[in-house]
């Protein structure tokens, strides 16, 4: 973990849920690192270090991106690979 990177990770969910629509749009351009699928990636690994108060409340902030993340995605039809391998979030699809 690097200092901010639980700051990063909430601003990069804060921009993608900031896009209007029912669902959140994909990139034209895969840009590794920077999808929220990254990001929640990060929040996980944070959650690992942190001491029980903070790990608590980041949970309480996770919990509702969580919902937000799984109500703007959809489920993906294929088969899982080795992508879907870490959170349910890679097993998530967004419209093209």
């Amino acid at each position: 973990m690097w200092p901010d990177a639980v700051a990063d990770a909430l601003a990069r969910f804060e921009c993608a849920f900031g896009q209007s629509g029912r669902y959140l749009n994909a990139f034209q351009v895969w840009q590794p690192g920077l999808e929220v699928e990254y990001a929640r990636d990060d929040l996980e690994e944070a959650m690992l270090h942190l001491p029980c108060g903070a790990r608590r409340d980041l949970g309480r902030l996770i919990d509702r991106i969580d919902d937000e993340f799984e109500r703007r995605t959809l489920p993906n039809p294929g088969p899982a690979g080795e992508w879907t391998v870490g959170g349910w979030w890679w097993s998530r699809t967004r419209e093209y």
